[in-house]
């Protein structure tokens, strides 16, 4: 598929990339579940579940990209622009610095965004916590969703937390609270840091609708933890359903 150049998205990076994330669509047999629900035109916000890996949630974006012709823009953690050469790369790919002055910028450009509300702090959860999410104190996205009226769309691929065997470790949680740097201990095949061939499938919700935000920061308040808290139930609801569906094919 052909891609228009945006302002700042490279398309020649992206066909240099595409072959890879096929070639990780294929290892893991990736399907995705709810993909009509995602708008052809238009600005929304897609929550994802954030695993260790990480990139499940390109393989989704790449699936988007293919189905519907739209590239998602992520709004990736600011570690990631401090790499030499990863940040030029995933920057060329669409992603912006996650902050909310881009993320808004995106939004009234009417841009599909993609979110990953748990942060870090969610990827390195240990093998004993897989298929949570961390988002009760995240609630940036939800509003950011109600200022600008653009709908979420949630998206969870629990079977992702199963590429890895992660490691509860003191030094994890010591490493994130002291510099924010992903310091952890996990293993895929055998004890390599290849992934475990898991089937990988995604499960998207349809659109959740903001509520018209009040002017009175108090009604403003509780309009959005009541947002926020819906968002965070049908997440949880979506985990449960999409890993019942997968105990059924098994």
């Amino acid at each position: 598929m052909m891609l228009e150049r945006g302002d700042d998205i490279n398309p020649s990076v992206v066909q240099k990339v595409y072959p890879i994330l096929n070639a990780i669509r294929q290892y893991h047999s990736y399907e995705v579940h709810g993909l009509e629900h995602v708008p052809e035109k238009g600005r929304a916000i897609i929550a994802c579940n954030h695993s260790l890996a990480t990139y499940d949630i390109a393989l989704l974006f790449l699936e988007i990209y293919d189905r519907i012709g739209r590239i998602p823009r992520p709004l990736a953690d600011h570690l990631f622009f401090k790499i030499p050469y990863l940040g030029e790369l995933i920057e060329e790919l669409g992603a912006v610095d996650g902050d909310q002055t881009n993320a808004l910028s995106l939004l009234e450009k009417d841009e599909l965004i993609g979110v990953a509300p748990g942060g870090m702090r969610e990827a390195l959860r240990p093998s004993s916590e897989r298929y949570q999410i961390l988002w009760d104190r995240r609630k940036g996205f939800a509003r950011l969703a109600m200022e600008t009226n653009a709908p979420v769309i949630v998206a969870v691929c629990p079977k992702a937390d199963d590429l890895y065997d992660v490691y509860h470790n003191p030094l994890t949680a010591w490493a994130y609270k002291k510099f924010k740097v992903p310091l952890f201990m996990a293993r895929g095949v055998a004890f390599t840091p290849i992934p475990k061939k898991v089937k990988l499938m995604h499960f998207l919700s349809e659109p959740i609708y903001p509520p018209s935000p009040k002017d009175d920061p108090k009604a403003f308040k509780r309009q959005l933890d009541r947002f926020h808290k819906k968002i965070v139930k049908k997440t949880q609801d979506l985990i449960g359903e999409a890993i019942a569906f997968r105990e059924t094919k098994e």
